[in-house]
């Protein structure tokens, strides 16, 4: 090559390199610091990107929740309907796709992200958005199964909240895609995260209260419709609602007000009463603490109950046979009443937790928790003053939401994750399913079946509309 072919090639490398260099320089004035992971910022290839799919009262909550994540990013909001007024509720105000959208771009704005995308069909929204890493589902519950195994069936990593779905082969079928598919999962029961049902293991295994034959767990806030005998009448379907894919894989209907949106939890088609409402809150420390397994026998009574609509109060009765060393155990639940007060309570005291809560009845003593797994207490009163509480030998959480976008960046798994989640659903979706039987279940775990008869099986595996499946 003579020397005026090298200055001429050279110049080329030379133009090439500073167009690339102004090019380097023109995207970093408009990308913020902590975008190209500065000191003490997050780098992009550490950011979760979260897509909300559901952003009713709960998943308002947990897109806040989000937000508040240095390294998680939004991409996406999902939902079928605008918004919703949440006043006549506990959460208030609004939620929505509207208010979800809007509460993300205020947050990003300040942080210089683009704004979030908006999304009525998670389908969708699944099909265009390759790089969404992860999803958080908070529809209503007959929705869970669908739309969480899509998610996982795309790669991604999924948090789900309780129940994680209506039925125990649903169940089943969740646990086996999150472990086919490799991904992070949690089941939102958020106590099962705190300290609490952690002490609660490690006292009853270090012998707190000797061998454990006894549970009582209940709860006095029932799904929040009345009893109803017929479906309600139709009603104009709201300006925002999407409501065919409100009703998803649920058979076709009407819209009326008592469906949505809020009050769909106390329906059959649609719900789980309040079993999917609390059982994986407050019974959750006894199948943590006591290994239960698959049971025997489940029984339900019952007032209220018809076709349409859970039962207004009832009782709900497990036994599990021995595990190893550990004796036959009887569990009981309670909707809408408190079980028997303890003995070594006196006549002033009350069950702890107001309304929510769990005991356990062993050779040596009792433990009492409240809702949402909480904080233990030994009874007689003289034995929680004098016992010496052993190591903390459990590992502690970060926080539920916390632990679930680790373990989808690679870290453990979370302790509530499909495996263990999906185990402690099924076991209130039993329930359900011995309340819709109206009689004893002899149960065949490994083979989801019922073996003294076939009433329960409409509850066990529900049926699928409108091209939806799992």
């Amino acid at each position: 090559m003579d020397s005026n072919m090298k200055k001429e090639s050279g110049n080329k490398i030379t133009r090439r390199k500073a167009m690339i260099d102004a090019a380097l320089l023109s995207s970093i004035a408009f990308v913020p610091r902590h975008v190209l992971g500065g000191e003490g910022q997050t780098a992009p290839s550490d950011i979760l990107n979260v897509a909300m799919i559901g952003t009713g009262g709960r998943g308002l909550q947990h897109t806040r929740d989000i937000t508040r994540q240095d390294d998680c990013r939004i991409l996406a909001i999902c939902d079928v309907s605008v918004e919703n007024d949440y006043s006549r509720f506990y959460y208030g105000g609004k939620a929505g796709r509207g208010p979800a959208v809007e509460m993300v771009n205020t947050r990003y704005d300040s942080m210089g992200y683009p704004k979030c995308k908006e999304y009525v069909d998670y389908r969708k929204m699944l099909d265009e958005m390759k790089e969404i890493d992860a999803c958080v589902v908070a529809t209503p519950d007959h929705q869970h199964p669908v739309v969480a195994i899509d998610a996982m069936n795309n790669g991604k990593h999924v948090y789900c909240e309780k129940p994680l779905a209506r039925s125990v082969y649903e169940c089943r079928k969740m646990a086996e895609c999150a472990k086919k598919n490799k991904v992070a999962t949690q089941l939102g029961n958020q106590g099962h995260s705190g300290e609490g049902i952690r002490a609660t293991r490690e006292w009853i295994l270090d012998g707190a209260i000797g061998d454990v034959t006894e549970v009582h767990a209940w709860t006095k806030s029932r799904a929040r419709v009345g009893r109803r005998e017929g479906y309600p009448d139709a009603m104009p379907v709201p300006d925002g609602l999407d409501w065919d894919l409100w009703l998803g894989p649920a058979k076709k209907r009407p819209y009326n007000i008592d469906y949505t949106p809020y009050t769909w939890r106390g329906w059959w088609d649609f719900g789980t009463g309040s079993m999917g409402d609390f059982f994986c809150h407050n019974a959750d420390p006894a199948f943590y603490s006591l290994d239960l397994g698959q049971p025997t026998t489940v029984q339900a009574t019952q007032y209220g109950n018809t076709k349409f609509t859970f039962p207004l109060a009832y009782m709900i009765y497990y036994h599990f046979p021995a595990r190893g060393s550990m004796p036959p155990v009887k569990l009981t639940w309670y909707t809408e009443m408190d079980p028997p007060k303890p003995e070594e309570l006196g006549p002033d005291e009350e069950l702890v937790g107001g309304g929510q809560g769990i005991l356990f009845c062993g050779s040596k003593g009792k433990i009492m928790c409240p809702g949402w797994a909480g904080d233990p207490v030994l009874l007689p009163h003289s034995l929680n003053e004098n016992y010496k509480r052993p190591p903390k030998t459990i590992k502690r959480s970060n926080g539920h939401m916390r632990d679930w976008i680790d373990a989808s960046k690679g870290g453990e798994p979370a302790s509530s994750n499909f495996e263990y989640g999906a185990y402690l659903t099924e076991m209130a979706m039993l329930g359900n399913a011995a309340i819709g039987a109206g009689e004893i279940l002899y149960w065949d775990g490994v083979n989801m079946k019922a073996t003294n008869t076939d009433k329960a099986d409409p509850f066990l595996k529900p049926e699928y509309y409108n091209g939806f499946s799992i």
